[in-house]
């Protein structure tokens, strides 16, 4: 598995992608997903020059982040259980999967006793996929005022998946109501959400096309999942 083929290819997609929807390459962040990858894969990753990294477990952060570089970023980008906000807002300098206002609340008050605020992205479920988490839009729209006025929380955007599919075509009218989802939070909110964490190795390019500034990145760019860690406290 040559990481620096892949990214070289992905790196090409990407500004493709970018071309083709008449942007930046450098409004998009590659973000390279490293559950089940060990230290020396993230060592590798970062010596390529990736720099953002993002762990879907806080049990796996927790035993393999103090093992790789230090100027590593990390997001957390899977289901957050309330009883480890603590530790998320610890381990991670963002939380991609806020998708109750319970859940804010926790994260909120974790900040608070760290005497930190945390940026957080809100997670959307637009496709109302009964296996995955996040809000529908019409709660989210319900509870926006709500997220916005806890004071340690500073939202910066919308996370969400698109359903799996062998067509990444399949996958743009979803990215595509989850942008426009965005821009109505926008004008609720009256201020900027200048985040759209969306795209993984099957649908990305569609991703960008359609507004992510962040695609998640696993096994096209670090290969199969390999690691030995056991998180700890599993």
């Amino acid at each position: 598995m040559n990481i620096e083929e892949n990214l070289l290819a992905i790196e090409g997609r990407i500004q493709a992608a970018c071309q083709r929807a008449g942007r930046d390459r450098s409004s998009v962040t590659l973000m390279a997903v490293t559950k089940g990858q060990p230290p020396e894969v993230v060592a590798e990753a970062a010596r390529l020059g990736i720099t953002l990294f993002g762990e879907n477990k806080v049990q796996e952060a927790r035993a393999k982040i103090g093992l790789c570089p230090s100027n590593c970023h990390w997001h957390l980008i899977g289901h957050l259980q309330s009883n480890k906000a603590r530790d998320a807002v610890h381990f991670f300098e963002m939380i991609h999967s806020i998708d109750s206002l319970s859940l804010a609340a926790e994260v909120n008050r974790a900040a608070e006793k760290s005497g930190k605020t945390m940026p957080v992205l809100l997670e959307v479920n637009v496709a109302g996929e009964s296996t995955k988490f996040g809000y529908n839009p019409g709660s989210l729209l319900a509870e926006i005022a709500a997220l916005n006025a806890l004071p340690r929380l500073e939202i910066h955007g919308l996370m969400a998946m698109a359903p799996w599919s062998q067509d990444p075509e399949k996958a743009r009218p979803i990215f595509r109501k989850v942008r426009q989802l965005k821009e109505s939070l926008e004008q609720t909110l009256g201020a900027p959400l200048p985040q759209l964490s969306m795209g993984m190795s099957g649908d990305f390019e569609a991703a960008v096309e359609e507004g992510a500034t962040i695609v998640r990145i696993g096994t096209a760019l670090l290969g199969p999942r390999r690691s030995l860690i056991r998180p700890v406290g599993e």
